[in-house]
C-alpha cells in the first residue's frame, strides 16, 4: 500500500462541509506517465464512474444507490476504458475512474436496475454520500473540460488525452492544454448594522434569494472582485473584505470563493439584467429563511451551497460583532 494520502479536511474549516468539497482521492497528478491509464485499468478491483447525456448512470437496484462500475461492467454498456480518466486512487491503492457511455436516447432505458440521473439532483437531494458526491464533481469537471479541449487553440489540430486524461496535448505542435479552474467570488455583503445584501436572478426558484456572485477578471484580486461584482450588480460599494471558505463547483468548472464584505453605502441601484430583485435584509428575517419560518415562504440556499455557510456564519455570530 503507498504511504502518499489525502490527509482530510479538518471538520472546523467551513470549505469541508460543503457540496462537492469531500474527495479524499490521491490524485498523483505529478507522478503520472504514458503507462498511468493502462496500470489502473490493470488493476482487478479498479472502479469506474460512467457519464452520458450529461448526467450519471446509477445503480438502482439496491437497497443504497451505487455509482460504481467494474471495467467489464462498463465494457458491456459500452464505454471506451481506453478514453477514460484516471481521477485517483483510493484506499488500498485501488484506481477510480470516469468514462462516458455512448448514449443518444435519452428516453431509452439503459437496462433494469440502472438510471441516468442529474448531479445537482443527486448533490442536492444527498442521494450519494458525500465522498462519492466529490468525486463525480471532479468527474464532471474533468469530462467537460475533455470536450470542450478536443482541438489545439494555438494550431487548430486535434488534441490527445495525456498523464491519464490530466493533460492534452496538440497532435500537430507542442502546445499542452491543462485543466482550467474559473474563479468565482460569492459574497455575503452587510452593513455593519445587522443587514444583510441578497439578490435574486430570474431563474431562481420562486422565494429563493442568495448571495451575490461574479466572475473573478484577470489581472485582479478577489477583494477588488468582490467589490467591483458587488457595485456593479446592486450599486454598492464594499470597503473591507474577507475569505472566508471556498467550494469546487463543476458546473462547469468554477471555484466558488466565498466572502463577507461590509458595504461603505447603502442605497441600492441594481442592475436588471443581471438580478430580478435585490434588497437588505435584518438579521431577524434572515433567520426565518434560514430555519425554513419565514411567513411569505422566502428561502435561502441549503447547506449543500456556499451561500448557506457564508449566511450561517452571520447568522450564529453575536449581533455587536458584525464589524469584526
Amino acid at each position: 500500500m503507498s504511504d502518499r494520502s489525502t490527509t482530510p479536511p479538518a471538520r472546523s474549516e467551513i470549505s469541508a462541509r460543503m457540496g462537492f468539497a469531500q474527495n479524499s482521492l490521491r490524485r498523483d497528478g505529478e507522478l503520472r506517465t504514458g503507462e498511468s491509464l493502462a496500470a489502473a485499468l490493470a488493476h482487478p478491483n479498479a472502479k469506474i464512474h460512467l457519464t452520458g447525456l450529461g448526467k450519471w448512470l446509477i445503480k438502482t437496484a439496491g437497497e443504497r444507490l451505487d455509482a460504481g462500475f467494474s471495467l467489464d461492467e462498463a465494457r458491456r454498456l459500452g464505454a471506451d476504458p481506453q478514453a477514460a480518466i484516471l481521477l485517483g486512487f483510493d484506499t488500498d491503492d485501488i484506481p477510480v475512474l470516469a468514462a462516458i457511455v455512448p448514449i443518444d436516447d435519452p428516453d431509452r432505458a439503459i437496462a433494469a436496475g440502472l438510471a441516468l440521473i442529474d448531479l445537482r439532483d443527486l448533490a442536492m437531494e444527498e442521494r450519494l454520500d458525500a465522498e462519492t458526491i466529490g468525486r463525480l464533481g471532479q468527474a464532471t469537471h474533468l469530462v467537460q473540460w475533455h470536450r470542450k479541449t478536443q482541438f489545439c487553440g494555438v494550431c487548430g489540430q486535434p488534441t490527445r488525452s495525456e498523464a491519464a486524461g490530466y493533460r492534452r496535448a496538440c497532435t500537430a505542435c507542442d502546445n499542452v492544454i491543462f485543466p482550467r479552474t474559473d474563479p468565482v467570488t460569492i459574497m455575503l455583503v452587510h452593513d455593519g448594522e445587522g443587514r444583510y445584501l441578497l439578490g435574486r436572478q430570474a431563474r431562481f426558484a420562486e422565494n429563493f434569494w442568495s448571495c451575490l456572485a461574479g466572475f473573478v477578471e484577470p489581472g485582479e484580486t478577489v477583494e477588488d472582485a468582490v467589490r467591483r461584482e458587488t457595485l456593479e450588480e446592486a450599486g454598492i460599494a464594499v470597503g473591507a473584505v474577507t475569505i472566508v471558505a471556498s467550494q469546487p463547483w463543476p458546473f462547469p468548472g468554477n471555484l466558488m470563493i466565498g466572502c463577507i464584505a461590509e458595504a461603505t453605502s447603502r442605497d441600492i441601484h441594481f442592475d436588471r439584467v443581471e438580478l430580478e430583485a435585490c434588497r437588505w435584509f435584518d438579521r431577524n428575517e434572515v433567520e426565518t429563511m434560514f430555519d425554513g419560518t419565514h411567513p411569505q415562504g422566502l428561502v435561502v440556499p441549503r447547506s449543500f451551497a456556499i451561500a448557506h455557510h457564508l449566511i450561517k456564519v452571520f447568522i450564529t455570530r453575536p449581533a455587536d460583532g458584525e464589524n469584526g
